[in-house]
């Protein structure tokens, strides 16, 4: 396989990567709008590590170059290392809801980022971390969240390690 059809292969598996990203904010919006669950500060975070890898991922499709593509799929990592953490932290919270998730403190932080003004439904604080939503096929939002994150931040680099190895 040449080193033109490698590269194009790993540039459709980002479109497609930031085409569910895109997916999934799209599904917390119909959950918010149309189900009426309230996002916390921890949920809008998550969003935006959704849209930080879709970004991220959308531009590395469009690198033509292997070196330029790379540095797009680290930066898709690091967005979903960063989601890792706030959804990590949004399951723990929902574990154990004595804990707080710091909407005083998160909520104006959160709500002073520029998405929340632009678009203030998606990306405004308006509920409570430790608010109990009914599971999806078994998990609940945050959990769903935290597997994406990880198989994003686990199959981005073995993609990779398996698209350049396959060359030798």
């Amino acid at each position: 396989m040449s080193d033109e059809m490698r590269l194009a292969r790993e540039r459709r598996a980002l479109v497609l990567l930031g085409i569910i990203c895109l997916a999934l904010i799209g599904g917390a919006l119909y959950m918010q709008v149309v189900l009426g669950e309230a996002p916390c500060p921890l949920c809008i975070l998550q969003r935006y590590a959704f849209l930080l890898i879709a970004i991220f991922a959308f531009i590395g499709a469009a690198m033509r170059t292997t070196s330029s593509v790379t540095v797009f799929e680290v930066l898709v990592v690091i967005s979903a290392l960063g989601g890792v953490a706030a959804a990590g932290h949004h399951v723990y919270t929902q574990f154990y809801p004595a804990v707080s998730c710091g909407i005083d403190v998160l909520q104006p932080i959160v709500d002073s980022l520029p998405l929340a003004t632009i678009f203030p439904l998606g990306f405004q604080v308006d509920g409570f971390c430790g608010t109990p939503y009914p599971p999806i096929l078994g998990l609940s939002l945050p959990q769903w969240a935290l597997v994406a994150f990880v198989l994003t931040a686990i199959l981005v680099p073995l993609g990779i390690y398996r698209n350049r190895q396959s060359k030798a």
